[in-house]
Formats: structure tokens, sequence, C-alpha cells
């Protein structure tokens, strides 16, 4: 089964938009893993406009299954991943100030970057995978940095498999393949939602874990957390 690791930046997105701790997002993670979620993720940005550094240290008692950090990795970034010691870091190329993510890295101009920062963190045991986009040459790239895991930027099948266009999901499927006989792990995020993802699971040979946050807290406005998850977690099946 894959595993789902639920991104909770939404719900601090909602908690600073007034202020005070509501929603309290410890005990939405909390309540996450409760209702059977197999990992929580955050993504802090350099101003904290939803994640923030603290968060990311108060998670750290709270979380109980596994523990995802994503960002860009700058010094702060580094350091608050060495201070807590999740279970996995997930290296993505954001801009300052980017809304969201939009690229995966360019394994090769930043190879030796990148295989720096991740042999930091697995000397302190922390498992590492690099925000890709399904590119050959950037899975053969990715293998060369000693990277435990790739995560596969998912916008783009999202937006086709949206059109109605299920042969988007084939780069994916190719780079899964590669994936697998490089021995990289497979994780796979971004724009997955309850309308895509079991198409997307059926697709992706050794998929290990997806990452959902904005779709799944905006599905759960509807549906409820509690049911979204296990709504999940049947289709990843």
């Amino acid at each position: 089964m894959t595993k789902l690791s639920v991104n909770i930046n939404k719900i601090a997105t909602l908690r600073n938009a007034r202020g005070g701790n509501v929603p309290d997002l410890l005990k939405v993670a909390a309540d996450i893993q409760r209702f059977g979620g197999q990992g929580i993720t955050i993504h802090p940005r350099p101003d904290e406009r939803h994640i923030r550094y603290q968060d990311a240290r108060d998670l750290k008692a709270v979380v109980t299954t596994e523990y995802n950090i994503e960002g860009n990795p700058q010094h702060n970034f580094i350091d608050l991943v060495l201070e807590c010691k999740p279970d996995q870091v997930t290296l993505v190329p954001d801009a300052i100030g980017a809304i969201t993510s939009s690229a995966g890295w360019d394994t090769i101009k930043n190879q030796e970057y990148l295989t720096e920062v991740i042999q930091e963190f697995q000397r302190n045991g922390i498992r590492t995978s690099i925000f890709v986009d399904p590119i050959l040459e950037m899975i053969e790239g990715a293998k060369k940095t000693g990277t435990d895991r790739i995560e596969l930027y998912t916008e783009s099948f999202a937006h086709q498999y949206s059109l109605g266009n299920e042969k988007g999901i084939e780069p994916y499927t190719k780079a899964a393949l590669l994936a697998n006989e490089l021995s990289l792990g497979i994780n796979a995020g971004h724009d997955l939602s309850l309308d895509n993802i079991k198409f997307f699971k059926q697709n992706i040979p050794g998929l290990l874990e997806v990452s959902i946050g904005h779709a799944l807290i905006s599905e759960a406005l509807y549906l409820g957390l509690d049911n979204t998850v296990n709504m999940y977690l049947n289709k990843l099946k």
C-alpha cells in the first residue's frame, strides 16, 4: 500500500489568518494520524506565512507516524531540519516568495550542491528525497546525488487528467520504471486529489508515498477530515 502523508500547511494558513491558535495545528496533526494518516508533511518557507519554524519544532513531539519536512535547503532550513531530525527531508527548489512549488530540481546542474546537502542529512540519519519533474535525465541525475528517494512533481499529470487526457501519466510511468531500475524510492505530490489519485497510483509502479495538502484540506471542508483521509487510504490500497 502507498502511504498517505498529509501536508498541513493550509491548516497553518487558516490559523495565521486570524491570529491565536484556532485551528490548533498540533491537534489537527494528532487527529490526522488518529484517523489513519500515515505521515505528516510540512513545508516551512522563509517568510513563515503558514508553517512557522517553531511549528516544526513543536510537531516533533506530536508526529508518531512519519515526519516529512519539505523546503529549499538554504542555511536556515538546513539548521531547522538538523535540529528537528524528521524521518524524511524533501528538497524543493522554491524561489523566495513563491506561492507554491512550480518545478523540480535540475539535478544535473545542481548535482554537487545537492550531493553535499544530502550527505549532511544522511549523516544525521534523515532519509532524503528530491523533488523532480518526470524527465529521465533528471531521474538519472538524482541517482548520482546519492538521494534515497525522488518525489515526482505531479502538477502536469493532474492538469492533463482534469482535461480528460489520460496519456499525461505516461512520462510519470516511464520515470517510475527508471527509478525502480536505479533503486530509488518513489514519492509523489502536488495537485493530487480524490479525483485522480487512484489512477495515478495504478500507473506508478513502486509508489511508496504521496504527500497531499491543498486538495485534501479543501475536500475535507465538504466531506470531513476523518472521512477524507480514509477515502484517500481506500483509493491507495
